[in-house]
């Protein structure tokens, strides 16, 4: 680690103070907690790219502007004197020891299971303390998250107490039954059972996902990025002959894309 980290850091938040202040730039005054939510979620997502294309100057430049975000955030409620960049230093620090009594404690840990069980128990106790104890084993999932996470989320928390599957071919078989009944909604259920039937065939998929040990968001993010290349592939090949795509018909795409996967 650089010695100088901390000192970079305090000219980020400096120069933030700066934008924001009242001769500063008109764009980033105007900004709000609500306007800046997207760009976090956006920059959230790039930094997540250029992970998965192994870009790592890249993604040394992508976490810097997430981390803008965060200073972004703490300044605008320093103004509202809501509380400082300092306040989130101090809140990350004192979780990460607390949270972690394997490390700075007396507590042990085998395993990453044992990690999670404690973690998961030191958080229960915390939400107790501060009076928000959860009614339901599912209420810390946030609805706001991406669909196929939240899945993947409340899926974990009901396996963590037992609800579950013995093994993968359950989940398999579990598969099965519901391309069965998706099947026999495409004869003739309403829109809305499709979007039921649909929604369970995914939700059994993101469990399969956790028994086989893949991170059903990462699984798809690869097979996006696959779909990306192998259709890059036939516009480049179609253009070598002189064509655009909406000249070309099914055979000849089919042909390229199985050139493309070779």
């Amino acid at each position: 680690m650089q010695n100088d980290s901390g000192e970079k850091f305090q000219q980020l938040v400096g120069l933030m103070a700066r934008l924001r202040a009242v001769n500063g730039c008109p764009w980033d005054r105007e900004q709000t907690f609500d306007t800046i939510k997207p760009y976090t979620l956006e920059e959230t997502y790039e930094v997540l790219d250029a992970i998965d294309r192994r870009e790592w100057n890249e993604v040394a430049e992508e976490l810097g502007d997430l981390l803008l975000q965060v200073v972004f955030y703490a300044q605008m409620a320093e103004e509202q004197k809501l509380f400082a960049i300092g306040d989130s230093l101090d809140a990350i620090n004192q979780k990460l020891v607390r949270r972690h009594p394997h490390v700075f404690g007396n507590e042990s840990a085998e395993s990453a299971g044992d990690v999670k069980r404690i973690w998961g128990e030191i958080k229960a106790a915390e939400k107790k303390e501060k009076g928000k104890e959860e009614t339901s084993l599912l209420d810390s999932v946030p609805r706001a998250m991406p669909a196929l996470v939240e899945a993947q989320q409340i899926a974990s928390r009901a396996a963590g107490v037992g609800f579950d599957w013995e093994n993968s071919e359950q989940v398999v078989d579990k598969l099965h039954e519901e391309l069965a009944e998706l099947a026999e909604a495409r004869r003739h259920a309403s829109q809305a059972e499709l979007e039921d039937e649909i929604g369970d065939l995914l939700f059994v998929l993101v469990n399969l996902a956790r028994f086989v040990k893949v991170d059903p968001e990462q699984a798809l993010r690869r097979t996006n990025a696959k779909f990306r290349e192998r259709f890059g592939y036939i516009e480049r090949k179609l253009t070598e002959r002189g064509k655009k795509l909406e000249d070309s018909n099914i055979a000849e795409m089919e042909e390229l894309w199985q050139e493309a996967k070779r």
